[in-house]
């Protein structure tokens, strides 16, 4: 497989990816951001933590969809990180209950 096969490749996987999450956006309530991957959520439950002097983030989300090109299955029911980097939640809005 030459560069650009690879290339052209991994474009169209992130495309694909991209209109799935697209898709699926509707049917979550938060979008949360770590310094290793993004995630759609229907529940976030974060904790900041200190330990030693060291603050980090135990975040834990239910009911999740994961932004990974190279994952087979991005339905996830629960996820658990632990993270010293930032941790970003936002509320989507007009999500109807």
């Amino acid at each position: 497989m030459s560069a650009e096969d690879l290339e052209r490749y991994e474009t169209e996987i992130e495309l694909q990816l991209y209109k799935e999450y697209r898709d699926v956006l509707p049917m979550f309530s938060y979008v949360v951001e770590t310094e290793r991957r993004f995630y759609l959520a229907n529940d976030v439950k974060m904790e900041v933590r200190n330990e030693g002097g060291r603050v980090y983030f135990d975040v834990h989300l239910h009911d999740a969809w994961v932004w990974d090109m190279y994952r087979p299955a991005r339905f996830v029911s629960d996820v658990h990180v632990v993270t010293f980097k930032d941790v970003n939640v936002e509320e989507l809005a007009g999500k109807e209950i």
